[in-house]
C-alpha cells in the first residue's frame, strides 16, 4: 500500500479535542477499542503460527518443499483471513457484529506494521533500536484507540459535536470553531479520526489535509541558541547578544509530596493479583485513580508549558539552533533521569522541529559532539576538559568569565552565522559540525554497529518468493524522533 501523499501546497495535520461520552457511549468505544486489539492478537497469532509450525517440521526432518506455507503479513492478506475467520471463530463470531470495520481494520494494520518493523529491523534495513517479535497486546495494560477511515465522520455544525461511524454524535468537552470553520470554508478536507483514552478521559484526533499556512515569525534575521539543561529549563542567546533563561518549573517534584502520599494509600488497599486471580476492591480502585490523577495533573501541566515555550520562540526567531542531545543515554544516570526526563528534552526539540517549518522558519541542529560549553564564545578558544560540576566558564586565553549555560547558547547562536556562510555544518543536510582541538572526540569505547543478517525474520531462512514479496505488503516507513 502507498504511502498517502497530500497534494502540493496541502499538508497533513491533526486536530484533537476531548470528548464527553455517556456511558453507553463509552461502554461502546470501549467496546471498539477491545475489538481493535483482538484482532490485533489474532493477526499476531495467525502469522506467527506458520513461523513455529515449520521450526518443528523442520526439527522432524521434513525437506524444506514440503514444510507448511509462510503466511503473509500484509494488510489485504490479512483482511482476507481474518474476514473469512471471523463467522466461524469462538472468539469473534458471537460479537463481531456488534462494532465497525474500521475497529477490526486498525488492529490488522498495526499488526501488519509492526511486522514490518520486525523484518526490517532483523535484517539490517531499518534504523534506531532494535525491533522485537510482535507480541499479544495484554487486555489490562494495552492502550484503548481506534481510528476510522470511512462512514461518517463530520463535526457539527453547533461545533460542540462529532460524529463518528456506529458510535453516533458524541459532544465534546471543548468548542471544535477551529476545525468547523475550515470545513465550512472548504479549505479542509478530513482524512481519519482515531478516539483514543488518555490521561482518564477520551479524546478524538481528526487527521486533516489543508493548506500550508505559513505564519512570518516577528524577528526573521535572528538566529537564537537554545542549551537545555535541569536547573534552568533552557538558556536562550540570541545574535543580537540577548540572553533570556527559562526556568524549569519542575512539574513533577512538586507533586512528589501528593504521589508518595497517593502511593502509599494504594499500597494498603487490596490490589488485584493474577497468580490467585484476585480482584481488586472498591477501595483500591477509588485509591488508584486519585494517584492516576496526580500523574494526569502533572502530564497536563509539563504539555501546556513545553508547548507555551516552542510557540513563543519558533514565532520570534527566524533561526533556531538546538543540540543533537542523547537524551537516551542521559536516562541512564540514575541521579539525573527522573528530572531530565520531567524536563521533556526529546519533546522540545520534536515540537521545534514541526512548528518552524508551520512559520517558515528554520531549525539547525548542531552535531553531538559539538563543544558548545567548552568553547570560549569570546574567542574560541576550547577546553579539553570541563566536568558538570563546574558552572563558570573561565578562558585561559582571553580570561572571559561567564556562566556556562549562557555560554554555551551563546556559541550555538553563533553557530547558525556560520550555516548561513555555506560552510556546511550542523544543520546542513549530511553535514557534521566542527571538531576543533578534538575536544570533543568520543572517549569511551563503543559496540560495533550491528550488521545485518540474511535470513527471515522468524529465524530460518525465508524462501526467495517470501523475500521478494513486497508489492501487497504494507511498507512502514521507520519514524525518526528528531
Amino acid at each position: 500500500m502507498k504511502k498517502f501523499q497530500p497534494q502540493p501546497g496541502f499538508v497533513v495535520q491533526a486536530f484533537r479535542f476531548a470528548l464527553d461520552p455517556s456511558a453507553g457511549q463509552e461502554q461502546a468505544l470501549r467496546s471498539h477499542c477491545g475489538a481493535a486489539r483482538a484482532a490485533y492478537n489474532w493477526a499476531v497469532g495467525w502469522v506467527t503460527a506458520s513461523w513455529w509450525q515449520r521450526h518443528a517440521e523442520e526439527t522432524y526432518g521434513i525437506p524444506e518443499p514440503e514444510l507448511t506455507d509462510w503466511r503473509p503479513w500484509s494488510l489485504p492478506a490479512l483482511r482476507k483471513a481474518f474476514n473469512e475467520a471471523k463467522h466461524a471463530d469462538p472468539r469473534f463470531a458471537g460479537w463481531w457484529e456488534e462494532n465497525s470495520k474500521e475497529a477490526y481494520s486498525t488492529g490488522l494494520a498495526n499488526a501488519a506494521a509492526a511486522f514490518d518493523n520486525y523484518a526490517k529491523s532483523k535484517n539490517g534495513k531499518r534504523k534506531g533500536k532494535r525491533v522485537g517479535m510482535p507480541r499479544f497486546k495484554s487486555k489490562r495494560k494495552a492502550r484503548l484507540a481506534c481510528r476510522f477511515t470511512t462512514g461518517a465522520i463530520r463535526v457539527e455544525a453547533d461545533g460542540r459535536h462529532v460524529t463518528l461511524p456506529r458510535l453516533g454524535t458524541i459532544r465534546v468537552h471543548e468548542p471544535t470553531v477551529k476545525l468547523l470553520g475550515r470545513v465550512q470554508a472548504g479549505t479542509v478536507r478530513i482524512l481519519s479520526a482515531t478516539v483514543r483514552h488518555e490521561r482518564g478521559r477520551w479524546f478524538v484526533a481528526f487527521q486533516v489535509e489543508t493548506a500550508r499556512e505559513i505564519h512570518r515569525v516577528t524577528r526573521p534575521g535572528i538566529a537564537v541558541g537554545i542549551d537545555l539543561g535541569v536547573k534552568t529549563l533552557a538558556v536562550m542567546a540570541d545574535s543580537t547578544g540577548e540572553i533570556r533563561e527559562v526556568p524549569n518549573p519542575g512539574h513533577l517534584d512538586r507533586a512528589l509530596k501528593l504521589l508518595r502520599r497517593a502511593s502509599r494509600t494504594v499500597s494498603r488497599r487490596q490490589g488485584p493479583d493474577r497468580r490467585t486471580g484476585r480482584k481488586a476492591s472498591k477501595r483500591w480502585e477509588k485509591a488508584n485513580a486519585a494517584r492516576n490523577r496526580v500523574h494526569h495533573r502533572v502530564a497536563n501541566l509539563r504539555a501546556d508549558a513545553l508547548h507555551k515555550l516552542t510557540t513563543a520562540v519558533t514565532a520570534e526567531y527566524g533561526t533556531v539552533v538546538v543540540e543533537d542531545l542523547n537524551v537516551a543515554g542521559m536516562l541512564r544516570n540514575r541521579r539525573l533521569a527522573r528530572r531530565i526526563a520531567d524536563a521533556g528534552f526529546a519533546e522540545i526539540r520534536r515540537q521545534l522541529t514541526y512548528k518552524t517549518k508551520r512559520n517558515g522558519c528554520r531549525i539547525v541542529a548542531a552535531d553531538r559532539w559539538f563543544p558548545s560549553s567548552k568553547t570560549c564564545s569570546g574567542c574560541g578558544e576550547v577546553k579539553a576538559k570541563l566536568p558538570l560540576h563546574v558552572r563558570t566558564y573561565e578562558c585561559d586565553a582571553c580570561g572571559l568569565v561567564i556562566d556556562r549555560d549562557d555560554n554555551a547558547a551563546r556559541n550555538l547562536a553563533a553557530l547558525a552565522a556560520v550555516v548561513a556562510t555555506g560552510t556546511g555544518v550542523a544543520g546542513d543536510q549530511g553535514a557534521k559540525a566542527p571538531k576543533p582541538c578534538g575536544a570533543d572526540q568520543k572517549t569511551r569505547t563503543t559496540r560495533p554497529s550491528r550488521k545485518a543478517r540474511a535470513g527471515r525474520a522468524g529465524g530460518t531462512t525465508q524462501p526467495h518468493q517470501r523475500q521478494t514479496e513486497t508489492g501487497d505488503r504494507t511498507q512502514a516507513e521507520a519514524l525518526t524522533l528528531w
